[in-house]
């Protein structure tokens, strides 16, 4: 199981920190409702739009390399723990948490960069 949970831990940090670079790289061109960072005021115009995949990037990138340089190594440090799968379940769910922290985050950045309608403060 050791490294079924090291692996795992290593691909989740990845693929946060991809999509990060993703989003901050090559952001998808214009609003839609298939791929991207989708909420009601990020999507109000392709200013906000834009604003949201840079900002939702930068945090991703940055959750998931603390991801990577923190989990992985506990990965590895606590394998020999007495209840090493339940506290390896409880450090992956906190990983996917870590993919929605980005949310909120962003959209306090949205509401400070902002107004209502989509035009900057």
């Amino acid at each position: 199981m050791f490294y079924l949970y090291l692996v795992t831990t290593i691909l989740l940090s990845l693929t946060i920190i991809i999509f990060g670079f993703i989003f901050i790289k090559r952001p998808p061109k214009n609003i839609n409702y298939l791929y991207g960072y989708r909420t009601s005021m990020s999507m109000k115009n392709q200013d906000t739009w834009d604003f949201a995949h840079r900002y939702a990037g930068k945090v991703w990138t940055i959750l998931g390399s603390i991801a990577l340089f923190i989990f992985t190594p506990l990965t590895i440090i606590l394998k020999n723990i007495k209840h090493y799968d339940y506290i390896m379940v409880i450090l992956i769910i906190v990983q996917v948490a870590f993919v929605t922290l980005v949310i909120p985050l962003t959209e306090r950045a949205l509401r400070k960069t902002f107004d209502k309608e989509g035009r900057r403060k």
